[in-house]
């Protein structure tokens, strides 16, 4: 668990600039690399979902190719935006911006995080401090923020969204909200909320799963509203564990449903977590549809709360019935795993240096790691 602290140089795998590229109205998750390629991998399924005419499919080679554009300039765009943020944006709640503090964090969350590191911790006792929302796709929830510092992060967030200041999608599958990195609450809020807090949880919750071992994380708020993005399609996170607050505001409806792990067998024997039925992919990935996607596991969102789940379930959000839905969502990485499989491509990760904490990946083992807890 020696990683608290530790800098290293952070990178990208090579496949983010072809991979899961999404495409909302044929509900798919694309790779891409030419019209060859594409026609060739996805052209049956693409005709079933809508895609009919050759004004189609050249409307989406345009897309693709713009995203992938919009991919390749991420670091130095996402860097610039920072900077101007950093230099011209004047916050409306600055206390936010200062260290995190106990009193901004819920007592029970407080409780769950002390006695995770206290002499002699283990599950079945942490278990008793969290609500348990499935044992069996291991999804847990406990409050995370208190009401005040809710209310106060949603007034900075509208008075940015507001601003004229520059503004990054949080991910290609929502298109509202901020990245917390760009207005610069990465370190005073999230890195702590992540070594301090979350890791030690994680690392009873899901050892596993790179829990102990947790390094790196990419932080975003998104919004919902009628108008804007309303619900969320079905997909995995690029990440070995994720943490989900509601913030607010007043809303009905948008509830979060869960699916089974995303089944995948990858080469060299390697395992991890995905799903099929709504991201397609050729080889050398070979993807399995669990039946469990059938029935899927619905969970309200109670403001101020935080779901916690593995990045590979399988889950999306339900269309929003009125108002408005703010979430803070932390995928939080260890490199100790993916730097073995990226878990978008499925391959060994081909690295590129990035920025920041680009997408998790190092290219040294971080130190105290047993390998064999992560087969």
């Amino acid at each position: 668990m020696a990683t608290a602290g530790v800098r290293r140089r952070f990178c990208r795998c090579a496949c983010f600039s072809t991979e899961n590229l999404y495409v909302a109205r044929y509900g798919l998750h694309l790779r891409f690399l030419d019209e060859q390629q594409l026609r060739q991998d996805y052209g049956p399924i693409l005709h079933s979902r809508g895609c009919v005419s050759n004004e189609d499919f050249q409307q989406l080679l345009v897309e693709l190719k713009q995203e992938v554009a919009r991919r390749r300039r991420l670091g130095q765009d996402s860097a610039a935006r920072k900077a101007l943020i950093v230099s011209s944006y004047c916050p409306v709640r600055p206390n936010i911006y200062s260290a995190l503090q106990d009193a901004a964090l819920a007592p029970e969350f407080l409780a769950a995080a002390q006695y995770s590191v206290s002499l002699g911790a283990d599950l079945a006792g942490l278990l008793q401090r969290l609500e348990t929302v499935s044992e069996e796709k291991r999804i847990y929830r406990v409050p995370v923020f208190t009401a005040p510092f809710c209310q106060a992060l949603l007034e900075e967030l509208e008075h940015f969204e507001e601003s004229d200041m520059p503004k990054g999608r949080p991910n290609t599958m929502n298109n509202y909200g901020v990245l917390l990195d760009e207005l610069g609450l990465d370190e005073p809020l999230v890195t702590p909320l992540r070594e301090r807090f979350l890791q030690p949880l994680m690392a009873l919750l899901y050892p596993d799963c790179g829990g102990p071992w947790l390094d790196s994380h990419r932080a975003f708020v998104v919004k919902y509203a009628w108008g804007q993005d309303r619900e969320l399609g079905c997909h995995y996170d690029n990440s070995e564990l994720t943490l989900n607050v509601a913030l607010g505001k007043a809303f009905t409806g948008g509830a979060l449903y869960f699916g089974g792990l995303f089944q995948v067998s990858a080469p060299h024997g390697a395992r991890m977590g995905a799903a099929y039925l709504w991201v397609h992919r050729p080889e050398p990935c070979h993807l399995q549809a669990p039946a469990a996607l059938m029935q899927p596991l619905e969970v309200e969102h109670v403001v101020g709360q935080g779901v916690l789940h593995r990045g590979g379930q399988l889950h999306g959000a339900q269309a929003l019935g009125t108002g408005e839905r703010w979430n803070l969502v932390v995928w939080l990485r260890a490199s100790a795993v993916r730097n073995r499989l990226c878990p978008m491509c499925c391959r060994e990760p081909d690295l590129v240096d990035d920025e920041g904490f680009g997408d998790g990946f190092t290219r040294e083992e971080p130190p105290m790691v047993d390998v064999c807890a992560l087969t």
